[in-house]
């Protein structure tokens, strides 16, 4: 894409993500008859970002405070219906549609008459289920109490028989007073009162332990459990119970049972002795517990319709009430005129949607019937505009990435153009096999192919992450099949894909030996590292040469990538102090001693020296002077070590003193041309300035700038040493990942197939699937994820990134459709 707009000095290449879009400060004048249809047209075109022009007063104290509480009224109603669906088992249609526009004010006469109606549905279910649990429990305990009565009274029966007819044996439970039973008096018979209930199973021990202390014993207890548990009418959940039948004399015993069945709730219903009156009161209580079951149906019935009524229609309900408590939330940042006919609105606006923004106020204006037209106008600030860059679905996530660690300059050169190529090429270093990369492909082929389908559904959290980075990860995978080929392993084993080896053996003793016996009986290899390596004592020390010289590469590129951006960041921005004093011994000190390490590397491998790097670039600090001997790589060398060796140590000063002293010198000569001038009228002391590009009055301690200047100098330069050495996990982990995956080949998979048992074998194999997924695509993918994410954010982006910015956030209706409340 083209850049719209311009700025800085042209020197970086014509693309979005290159610099942030040139923003302004915009003011417009909104007439107030036309400010809430002009708010939503804006909401609609996502391209302003608004400034709070009330931040002194409450949210109270501000003009549309009671709009917000209503839309906060409306909003609650809404969440409310939600809560009666998801208990009812109702889902919400994801796309559903209402019949013509409704208004916001009938919305709102609707969504109370909703709300009465629901709310009386479900206090009439509450109570019409209440007693249906009730009349359940009263069920069971007519059944129940009436086996014990039926049960009592035929004891008691046949006990009177025996009686009767004389025949009743001693024994040793025959009451001793039976004699003075027969011939007490019938007029003086104790009548025993009883109650019948339920109570909760974990309490009945602890209830009839409290019943028989406070009667002192002057009660019968009979419980009988219940083989299912039932509805308790209070709570409303399923409780196990027993029946209890109590047996009593006299007032205070009675008082006394009320009491603790109403602290142990337990729920006493009526009942008769009369056999009679127990069937009738069965049969009624049968007929009621009936009647309430179709009416309470009748009435899920009504409410299940009239939910799903409110859920098809519940999306866009909610998003009306979202975009109305939003734009009043915008409404109430803007200041009233002091005419109280025209509200007054800042904000931040990229430059290219000048057009787009004035189109929509002309749009709300004739929409509106206003006769005043807003007034757009630009604003002259020194305030540091939000950065914004414009993104695809493709860049978004590694400009994610890169805001995670800080939120770019207003213009400052952006990581995230380098960062989608060697964000994943750095992973793929550390990952590179060319088997594990086509298993991450697939599965990310899958995210990327069905993306618009799972982009509407809810996902989990880590599944919702990987869905978000799948281009990362595709990236990534394309990158590991790259490398992997240049390493060849595929789940660790070599494959000559590309031709044959370049080496063969002098004689059959040298296979399986080492590389001693080899000899080159064709050309190189044409692409990666010859099969030939593989398996061979001669493997691992020429993996570590290669592999830990290359992260020396790639590391000194990386970095003085990072330094040559802020060349173009100090030439954007027209610092010239930043080239000269900066960038300029920056570039000198990294590439006189690392620099020329990697043009040693190079020529190693070209010439096929045997010197000793390590030597070398010891000697080249303890003793600069020593002849080189067998360590010299080309003529000269000992000289130009001792120039590089001063030129980085120049270097070092270059970056600490000449900055401050020259900033210093800028600020004082700004600074000369100011004059008071007199008080005329009502005007306050003015100050004439040369505006420079720091403003006028700021503050400038020199002791503050210098220690800063220190301590940028001393962190570059040791980070000079510690992030070349922090590259070197791009060796140790691609080593790791290679051994690992090595010993699950060779320990596992091959291990088993060597027994010649189908069992064994097939135990194998899914240790290996299991072994190679959970570690190596798992654990190693997302321990390679973090160590590139490392090198990227400190060894790369401190050269030139300050990330001191923050984010465009405009005023967007595609924001709220995704939000929760």
């Amino acid at each position: 894409m083209a850049r719209r707009g311009g700025g800085g000095g042209g020197c970086c290449p014509p693309m979005d993500l290159m610099r942030s879009e040139p923003m302004q400060l915009v003011q417009i004048i909104i007439p107030l008859e036309s400010s809430r249809l002009t708010v939503s047209h804006l909401g609609d075109l996502g391209l302003i970002q608004f400034k709070d022009l009330n931040a002194e007063k409450s949210p109270f104290q501000r003009t549309y405070a009671n709009q917000i509480k209503k839309s906060g009224e409306m909003a609650r109603r809404l969440r409310y219906f939600k809560e009666q669906m998801s208990n009812a088992g109702i889902s919400i249609p994801p796309n559903s549609f209402t019949r013509g526009d409704i208004k916001v004010d009938d919305l709102e006469v609707k969504l109370v008459e909703l709300e009465a109606e629901l709310s009386e549905m479900n206090a009439n279910h509450e109570k019409l289920q209440r007693t249906y649990n009730e009349l359940a429990e009263y069920k069971l305990v007519i059944q129940k109490s009436g086996e014990f009565f039926d049960s009592a009274l035929r004891s008691a029966a046949a006990q009177q028989r025996e009686v009767e007819s004389g025949h009743i044996e001693e024994a040793l439970d025959t009451p001793l007073l039976l004699d003075q039973d027969k011939s007490v008096d019938a007029s003086k018979t104790v009548q025993l009162g009883f109650f019948t209930g339920l109570v909760p199973r974990q309490k009945s021990m602890a209830f009839e332990r409290i019943l028989f202390r406070a009667t002192r014993g002057n009660v019968l207890l009979r419980q009988t459990i219940l083989e299912h548990p039932v509805v308790d009418p209070a709570s409303g959940e399923k409780v196990e119970k027993n029946v209890f039948v109590i047996f009593y004399s006299g007032e205070r015993a009675k008082n006394k049972i009320l009491k603790i069945c109403e602290a142990f709730g337990a729920n006493r219903y009526p009942f008769s002795e009369e056999a009679g009156k127990q069937a009738q009161m069965l049969k009624e209580v049968s007929g009621r517990i009936s009647e309430l079951r179709t009416t309470i149906d009748a009435g899920l019935l009504h409410r299940g319709n009239l939910l799903q009524t409110i859920g098809d229609q519940f999306e866009p309900w909610n998003l009306m009430v979202r975009r109305e408590k939003s734009i009043y939330h915008t409404l109430n940042m803007l200041s009233m005129d002091v005419t109280k006919k025209c509200l007054v609105a800042e904000g931040w606006s990229p430059v290219f949607a000048t057009t787009e923004i004035q189109d929509a106020l002309h749009r709300a204006t004739f929409e509106s019937n206003s006769q005043v037209e807003a007034i757009f106008q630009v604003l002259q600030t020194r305030e540091s505009p939000p950065t914004y860059f414009r993104t695809n679905k493709f860049t978004t996530a590694f400009q994610e990435i890169v805001d995670a660690y800080g939120i770019a300059k207003y213009q400052e050169a952006n990581p995230t153009v380098f960062t989608v190529i060697t964000f994943p090429f750095l992973f793929a270093v550390m990952f590179g096999d060319w088997g594990h990369g086509i298993c991450i492909l697939l599965a990310t082929l899958f995210l990327v192919l069905r993306e618009k389908k799972l982009g509407s559904q809810k996902l989990g959290d880590i599944m919702e992450m990987m869905f978000g980075g799948r281009y990362v990860i595709l990236m990534m995978a394309i990158f590991s099949i790259y490398t992997g080929l240049i390493y060849n392993e595929f789940f660790s084993v070599p494959f000559s894909l590309f031709g044959q080896s370049a080496y063969a053996c002098r004689d059959l003793s040298c296979k399986d030996a080492t590389t001693d016996g080899l000899i080159k009986v064709r050309d190189a290899y044409p692409f990666g590292i010859d099969p030939v390596w593989h398996g061979s004592r001669s493997e691992l020390p020429f993996l570590n040469s290669l592999k830990m010289k290359m992260s020396i590469l790639l590391g000194v590129a990386q970095m003085n990538l990072g330094i040559i951006l802020s060349f173009f960041n100090a030439k954007f921005f027209r610092s010239w102090v930043d080239i000269w004093f900066q960038f300029v011994p920056q570039m000198i000190f990294l590439n006189g001693l690392f620099g020329y390490l990697s043009v040693l590397i190079v020529m190693k491998w070209c010439t096929g020296s045997k010197a000793d790097l390590y030597h070398i670039m010891i000697y080249m600090f303890l003793s600069p002077t020593d002849e080189l001997g067998e360590n010299q790589l080309f003529a000269g060398q000992k000289t130009a070590q001792m120039v590089l060796l001063l030129l980085a140590l120049v270097s070092v000063p270059w970056m600490l003193l000449p900055k401050p002293f020259i900033l210093k010198h800028q600020h004082q000569s700004r600074h000369q041309g100011e004059t008071y001038m007199p008080l005329q009228g009502e005007e306050s002391l003015q100050v004439e300035t040369n505006h420079g590009s720091h403003g006028g009055h700021e503050e400038f301690e020199f002791s503050e700038v210098l220690v800063h200047q220190l301590i940028h100098t001393i962190e570059f330069v040791l980070g000079a040493v510690s992030n070349t050495a922090s590259y070197l996990r791009l060796w140790a982990l691609s080593l790791a990942h290679s051994e690992l995956s090595s010993v699950f080949y060779e320990k596992v998979l091959l291990l088993a197939w060597g027994y010649n048992n189908v069992l064994i074998l097939i135990v194998g194999i899914l240790v290996f699937i299991f072994a190679t997924v959970g570690v190596l695509l798992v654990m190693e993918t997302l321990s390679a994820f973090l160590h590139a994410l490392r090198l990227h954010w400190v060894e790369f982006q401190n050269k030139f990134y300050l990330g001191d910015g923050y984010k465009f956030l405009p005023f967007s209706f595609s924001f709220i459709a995704d939000e929760e409340e």
